[in-house]
This record gives C-alpha cells, structure tokens and sequence, in this order.
C-alpha cells in the first residue's frame, strides 16, 4: 500500500476517499487541510496566498510513517496498521511535541477528524487534538467575559453584536494555532482534549505555526494573513463623535465651537441615520442639505469627515428593488425575509458577493468620497441580526485571491 505521497511540495496522505494535505505556507509554519471523496480545495477564509519559506522543506516518506519540515515545525503523520487511521503529530526544532490528533479507532471507535455528511455535499466537522499538560491558551478574539487563559472554555465561533470571534490562539508551549474555516461552530480548550467543530463546512482547514515567543508566533500569524496599514497621521489624533448628529448645523457647530476654543481635531465622525433609509448610503437632504459645503468647512478646519456604513439594507430603501433583483442580499432560507428590524424591516448586503461591494462601494463613492470623504466606519459589521440563527442565512460566495486568481464557490455557506 502506498499511503503517502510528495505533490507540489505539499505531503499528502489518501486512505479510503480521505485526503489530507499539508503545506508549507509561511516561515516554520504549515497549512493542514482534508477533504472527504473529493479534491482539496483553494478557497481559504483568511490565509493569503501560500507564502515561501526562507529555509526548504523536507519530506520523508515511508511505509507506514511520513513527515514534513518547514523551518523549526515538523509534522509526523502515522497510519495505524490496523485500520489505516491517521494520526498527526506536531513538534518544533528540539523534538518536543507542540499539538497531536486525538487517537484514532480503539475499542471507543474516535475519529481525530470526524465528517457527517449534510444535504448538499457539505459536512458537520469535529477535529480533536490532546493538549499537553499545564499549556495556557491566548487570543481568540473578543468574547463578553473577564478570561485571558482560556484553557477550559467553550467559545462559539461566531460573531455577534459586541462579540468578535478570531480563531486564532498562541499556546503556552510555543506554536499559534489558526481555526481557517468561515463557518459557524464551536471550539472547546478543554483539560483532556481540544474540539473544534464546524457545523457546515467542505472541508477541514487550519494552519499552525511553532515560534520560541509570542512576538515570533505573532510575526508569522500576520505575514500570512495580512497585517494592518499604518494609520494616517489624521488619525493619530483626537476624535470627536457623540451617538448622532442631527443635521448639518449641529456638525457644523460642535466644529466651529472647537475651533473657536482652539481644541485640535483630527477627525469627526458622522454616525448612523444621516441618511434616509438604511440602504440609501447617502446623506438626507432634508437635514444635510448641502453636503460637499460641510466637508470642505471641515477640512478648513483642518478636520477629516468620516461616515459610517451600515450594511442592512431597509425594504423601503431607494436601492433595495435593484439589489434584490440582482442577488446582492444575505437571503433568508425561510420564512419572511427580514433579517433586522430596527426602524423598519431590514436585510443585510452580502459581502461576499463581488458584485455586491462593486455597488456598494459605487453608491459611497458617489455620496461621500466624491464629496471629499475619506474616512469610512464599517459599522454592524457582525452583521447584526435580530435572532442569530445563523442556519437560516444563506450567503453567495467564498471569495479568495490565490496566485492572481479568483475562486467562487457557488454553495450555501454558514458564514461568520
């Protein structure tokens, strides 16, 4: 039998219409993904595209045994001779083991990857690792709780208003871990194993990095996933915003009066219903009659105008007939479609429809950046819906930019 093979630089194993397939992708860092009775997939929810490493990898191949190093992390991967089970196992320069698969088979019959199959050729996922005794778990995002080692937490993977799942952790023992699967689900870091689960998903993704402090773990999270652009000097400075201007005047004034008392401004910030209806992404003309003036006032005063966005889109906006028509709306699988009701019945733009931020970036272009505006708040980002049930929400697409290209997978998908 030949379990394992070397393709493209990547180790893959086969057994049984299972793929599994690891990459080096980054400095000491490596991609694991797996598939069932299908090949791997491109599409990735945060990985950019597969960065080099400084040093070569190396693949072993055996019998029954293989392994691939990149850097100072090596994976072993072992095949059971009873049953053909795999089982990973993740160590760093020195040989100590950073993250191992659960045990696979045995009289309780454990799956360290564990797919069901749903309608429409998506599965539910559960992957379990042993953690190593005594590790300290970090990050993870943002979760309405006073925890920072969160070993010993269940955390649902999931955003919510004032709840920012990012499934990325560093361990105590010296590798970052990044959850890389756009669906809702749930991770528990518990004393005895730790679960991932995905509860609609095409396949298994996550990528994992070994790094001798957290600076390291960190640099290497951010080279595959992007890191941030520096911050203009306007916006080094002291914001002002309250929770709504009422109109034009009332901007104008709080500018002015600053001004006045000789208190700097970097920026100011035009929050939510400056518009009519959430959808228009326009200012009202009834309380701003004359946008473009307002901006180059502020400016005069040496004060940047920033707007936020909110992307729910109200039944009675001037723009939701044309964008339902086109498909550019997160739709409900059933029953009344209406996602938020906040002043209206709403329904949110999908973002992950290319088409979709084409327009929407057209209409704020028109509205605001021709205007002088510079500076957009993305706000309700999560999106906010009224219930979150998540499952009754169908997006358009996953989106990734690999090697110049564009991968679009036309399947419903539970997104975050």
């Amino acid at each position: 039998m030949r379990f394992f093979e070397e393709k493209d630089g990547s180790l893959i194993f086969r057994e049984n219409g299972e793929t599994v397939m690891l990459t080096p992708w980054g400095n000491n860092s490596l991609r694991v993904r797996a598939k069932i009775m299908d090949d791997i997939g491109e599409e990735s929810a945060a990985l950019l595209s597969p960065q080099t490493s400084t040093e070569k990898p190396v693949i072993e191949l055996g019998d029954w045994e293989a392994s691939i190093t990149n850097g100072s992390i090596r994976a072993v991967l072992t095949v059971q001779q009873w049953g053909h089970a795999l089982q990973i196992t993740f160590y760093n320069e020195d040989g100590k083991v950073l993250l191992k698969e659960i045990p696979n088979g045995g009289a309780l019959q454990k799956k360290a990857r564990q797919f069901k199959p749903l309608s429409g050729g998506s599965y539910s996922l559960k992957v379990s690792f042993v953690p190593e005794e005594g590790e300290k778990i970090y990050g993870m995002g943002q979760y309405q709780q006073e925890v920072m080692d969160l070993k010993g937490c269940n955390l649902e993977l999931a955003h919510r208003n004032s709840q920012a799942s990012v499934p990325f952790y560093i361990s105590s023992v010296g590798y970052g871990f990044l959850w890389n699967n756009a669906a809702i689900g749930e991770v528990h870091f518990g004393l005895n194993t730790t679960e991932w689960t995905a509860l609609s998903t095409r396949q298994l993704d996550y990528w994992i990095t070994a790094g001798d402090t957290p600076a390291m773990i960190e640099e290497a999270y951010a080279s595959v996933t992007g890191t941030a652009p520096m911050m203009p000097e306007y916006g080094l400075g002291f914001w002002q915003c309250k929770l709504r201007y009422y109109n034009q005047e009332e901007v104008l004034s709080i500018a002015r009066e600053y001004k006045k008392r000789n208190i700097p401004i970097d920026v100011l910030v035009i929050d939510y219903y400056h518009w009519p209806r959430c959808g228009d992404w326009r200012f009202n003309e009834e309380y701003f009659p004359d946008p473009k003036a307002m901006v180059e006032e502020l400016h005069d005063m040496g004060i940047e105008t920033m707007v936020s966005i909110w992307p729910q889109v109200d039944w009675r906006s001037e723009n939701y007939e044309e964008m339902k028509q086109q498909g550019l709306l997160v739709k409900s699988n059933r029953g009344i479609d209406v996602q938020m009701l906040y002043l209206g019945s709403n329904v949110f733009m999908d973002a992950t429809n290319p088409r979709t931020r084409e327009y929407v970036w057209e209409k704020c272009k028109n509205n605001y950046a021709d205007l002088g505006i510079r500076t957009f708040w993305l706000d309700e980002a999560e999106p906010e819906f009224t219930t979150y049930e998540f499952e009754n929400y169908r997006y358009h697409a996953v989106q990734v930019t690999e090697a110049g290209k564009i991968f679009t997978r036309e399947y419903a998908r539970l997104f975050y």
